[in-house]
């Protein structure tokens, strides 16, 4: 099964990199010329990935209309507010996959729903899980999820795992994407905990109350509520809310922490996902009369300049309810 892997961030290219590990044959292609003839120099992603040595197995080249018509699939890593315009960049493909998690703006469409008015008649999928980009780069061992739009999901599955990354499969595609994004939404709000200095208390409540939002959020949206219990769902919230690595958990540290919103997005190499995923989820909500007190804050933090302290005490002083929880 021949790969090429669209986006050389730090997923992009640690994906592409684990393909190679197993004897794939992969490319990876970059958005810029200059940036893939430097990784094809120095054989290291120097800006994303530093210190990892890209194997010689793996081929680098920016010729993406090229590259795409020669793959049996293709792996989108982008983030989610290109992904239409990467896609119209090149010709029909057979398969399909995205990484990005988040939903576009103004037509509040999941990543595989994008793809899949860009590109008609292609196979789509999407893959997710509680991993970020140096742990599969070195080989740690990880889990993920692959969820398609009906198509047989095996070959891919058996061809996307290996020794340090073990792929299941989904077909509740709308609640894997889903799970994809509002999990970031809820790691930033996580992050301000943090740069509040709140402690493990609030921390354990805001996770355990941002998966029950989750859950009555996706369901409402068409999705299976037990799909937020897997890796998609609540194997990636504990991951992005506590890893280190996080940029959406990072990103909400430093508004916590008294930062302003605009001054980290400006100039920023990196996506923080969760950013404008929560302007249009939020958009999406107000749309279809659900209710998600806790990306309502968030989104109000982000765009209405509201402290973070304050976005908390408004959840706090909300009508008390009994809890009701759902068994996966």
């Amino acid at each position: 099964m021949n790969f090429a892997v669209i986006g050389a961030g730090a997923w992009g290219t640690a994906f592409a990199l684990h393909l190679a590990r197993l004897g794939r044959e992969v490319t990876l292609v970059p958005r810029r010329a200059a940036q893939a003839a430097e990784l094809a120099t120095r054989r290291e992603n120097a800006d994303y990935l530093p210190g990892i040595a890209l194997p010689p197995a793996l081929r680098i080249t920016s010729e993406l209309p090229a590259e795409v018509a020669s793959a049996d699939v293709v792996l989108l890593a982008c983030p989610a507010q290109a992904l239409r315009e990467t896609c119209a960049r090149f010709p029909a493909a057979k398969t399909v996959v995205s990484l990005a998690k988040g939903l576009e703006l103004g037509t509040h469409l999941r990543p595989s729903e994008v793809i899949a008015a860009t590109l008609p008649g292609a196979a789509v999928g999407a893959l997710t899980g509680p991993t970020n980009a140096l742990g599969v780069a070195r080989g740690d061992p990880s889990a993920m999820v692959l969820a398609t739009n009906g198509t047989d999901a095996l070959p891919l599955q058996a061809a996307l795992s290996g020794p340090a990354l073990r792929i299941y499969t989904s077909d509740d595609l709308a609640g894997v994407e889903f799970g994809g994004c509002l999990k970031n939404i809820y790691a930033i709000a996580a992050g301000c905990c943090d740069g509040l200095k709140l402690g493990d208390n609030t921390k354990a409540a805001l996770l355990t109350r941002a998966l029950a939002e989750m859950v009555r959020v996706g369901a409402a949206l068409g999705a299976r509520a037990e799909t937020f219990y897997g890796l998609g769902g609540f194997g990636d919230l504990v991951a992005t809310c506590y890893g280190g690595w996080s940029r959406n958990r990072e990103f909400g540290q430093q508004l916590g922490e008294g930062r302003r919103v605009a001054d980290l997005i400006t100039h920023r190499k990196t996506v923080v996902e969760g950013y404008k995923t929560a302007e249009s989820f939020a958009e999406l909500c107000t749309q279809r009369q659900i209710d998600a007190p806790i990306l309502r804050e968030v989104r109000a933090v982000l765009f209405d300049d509201k402290h973070p302290a304050a976005a908390l005490a408004a959840l706090m002083s909300r009508e008390l309810k009994r809890e009701h929880t759902a068994r996966p």
